[in-house]
């Protein structure tokens, strides 16, 4: 348990009883929780607290999750957060504007609090486990995993936390082309249900932040890292 209490987990969600639960379980487990009733002030948390997860709803009073998350993600600080969406809105057009504006996963409502507890358990296996991996060079961009900073010629800027690993993973396999089966797999994990227009979402987004000379599309195939 101590080795979970360097851990920071903001909780954002307007329903007192989902708070109460969450925090009750989070604590349980050994992590150092906050939690906010509403998107206003779970950005003024966040910015304060810094959590590494932030779980979040989606219809929320004042501020909805998915302004909330942009705004989240727009803080310096929060550059590297994980954000995972917690959520009774199951329609397609919601997680893809909550992967759109940031999010790291999307879970439906009801909420199972064991099952929870364990995908954020091996969550934070996973960011432990490859927190060593080396910096990719190729050309003149370079991407550099233990500070989760891109660098092209003189120019260093962060991107988001799976926008990066996107960039990362394709840069890693010049010339492979993957599907978007494949990227969902190793980006997001076979425990997380994404649409495969995440892949998209997040192409685009790193293509407008690097160029468009890096990734290349193929056709009814998937996407490809030129090293050329």
């Amino acid at each position: 348990m101590g080795a979970k209490q360097n851990h920071r987990v903001l909780v954002v969600d307007d329903d007192p009883d989902i708070l109460e639960l969450l925090k009750y379980n989070l604590v349980k487990e050994g992590y150092e929780v906050k939690v906010a009733e509403d998107g206003k002030k779970g950005v003024q948390i966040a910015k304060a607290f810094q959590p590494e997860l932030v779980l979040l709803d989606i219809m929320m009073p004042h501020q909805d999750g998915v302004e909330t998350c942009r705004q989240i993600r727009e803080l310096p600080e929060m550059v590297n957060a994980h954000i995972t969406f917690l959520t009774a809105r199951a329609e397609e057009y919601s997680e893809v504007a909550a992967f759109d504006a940031g999010a790291d996963d999307y879970i439906t409502k009801p909420i199972k609090p064991r099952a929870l507890m364990s995908r954020i358990s091996a969550h934070f296996r996973k960011e432990k486990k490859g927190k060593s991996t080396p910096k990719v060079t190729v050309g003149d961009l370079t991407i550099d995993k233990t500070s989760y900073t891109v660098t092209i010629l003189d120019n260093q800027f962060t991107l988001p936390k799976k926008e990066f690993e996107l960039l990362y993973f394709l840069a890693q396999n010049p010339n492979k082309v993957f599907s978007r089966d494949d990227l969902l797999q190793n980006i997001w994990g076979t425990d997380v249900y994404v649409l495969a227009r995440t892949v998209d979402v997040h192409i685009r987004k790193v293509r407008e932040k690097i160029g468009d000379g890096y990734i290349t599309t193929v056709k009814g195939v998937g996407y490809k890292f030129e090293s050329n």
